[in-house]
């Protein structure tokens, strides 16, 4: 004999009442459905919720994915215009080695910079940008060994055109040229080793390259003697002066003022002897003037 449940139902207010009669295998299979309608309910929910966040991450990853890509791409840009800048560099230290004579720079001659250069691989990931922003590093650093070795052979021609002797030494004229001739105290033809500048006394002499004092005295063929020691093998000595204003040992730029004419010395006149002296030999100083 089954079991019967009767469920009874009185709305308020009212004095009728509803009677429901459900047997225990019927209300058995009611709670149980009502069971599975509240899982299904509670299992769409969880479903819906992390299906919207799903697609809020994705969303997410998506923008940054985006922005990543584009900054990427800027990066690619930048890349590719300092690479077209380092062409340029390249192209003028070319030029500037070929119109000094200049060997390739020592990093260039060990093998330079390998690998293809910006723009000549696609950027499909950042291995191959870590590979191209690497080979743009050896090139910055080629071109700054390059450079430096410019400057430093620059800087040697800028010291060597400064202790070159050049312009006058005295405000003046040449009274007697470089080479043999005859002596104007005994008429015998002997070696004139420099000019003769012939001025006034106590006008200003002046050093014509930079350099330092050798030789401050008197000498009995020169009278008061200044020599300047240029450095590369350039000397240049200033006699008969009629005072010196110079000392051993001290340093000098192009127009320094060292001494005044005189007519100190086996001279015939105010006038100022200058020599022009390379490796120790006497050479012409018109060349120089």
């Amino acid at each position: 004999m089954s079991r019967r449940f009767t469920i009874l139902i009185i709305p308020e207010g009212s004095h009728r009442v509803r009677r429901f009669a459900l047997r225990l295998s019927a209300l058995k299979w009611t709670v149980a459905g009502a069971a599975c309608c509240l899982l299904l309910l509670v299992g769409l929910t969880i479903f819906a919720v992390r299906a919207n966040f799903d697609r809020g991450e994705y969303e997410r990853l998506r923008e940054q994915a985006r922005v990543h890509q584009q900054e990427m791409g800027q990066l690619v840009a930048k890349l590719e215009t300092l690479r077209k800048e380092l062409v340029v560099m390249a192209q003028n230290d070319a030029k500037v080695r070929v119109m000094n004579k200049l060997t390739k720079p020592k990093a260039d001659l060990l093998g330079g910079v390998g690998g293809p250069a910006v723009g000549d691989e696609p950027v499909d990931n950042l291995t191959s940008l870590q590979r191209q922003i690497d080979d743009l590093r050896r090139e910055v650093d080629l071109r700054r060994v390059s450079q430096e070795e410019i400057q430093g052979f620059l800087n040697d021609q800028r010291s060597l055109l400064g202790s070159r002797p050049a312009g006058w030494p005295a405000r003046g004229w040449v009274t007697s040229d470089f080479g043999v001739r005859r002596d104007p105290f005994d008429g015998q033809r002997r070696m004139h080793e420099g000019l003769d500048i012939a001025t006034r006394t106590g006008t200003p002499v002046v050093a014509t390259a930079a350099g330092i004092v050798r030789e401050v005295g008197t000498e009995p063929g020169y009278g008061k003697l200044v020599v300047i020691d240029h450095g590369y093998g350039f000397s240049t000595a200033y006699g008969h002066n009629s005072r010196i204003l110079v000392k051993v040992g001290q340093r000098l730029k192009r127009g320094d003022l060292i001494a005044t004419a005189g007519n100190t010395g086996r001279s015939t006149g105010p006038h100022v002897h200058y020599e022009v002296r390379l490796n120790g030999m006497p050479v012409n100083p018109q060349k120089y003037l």
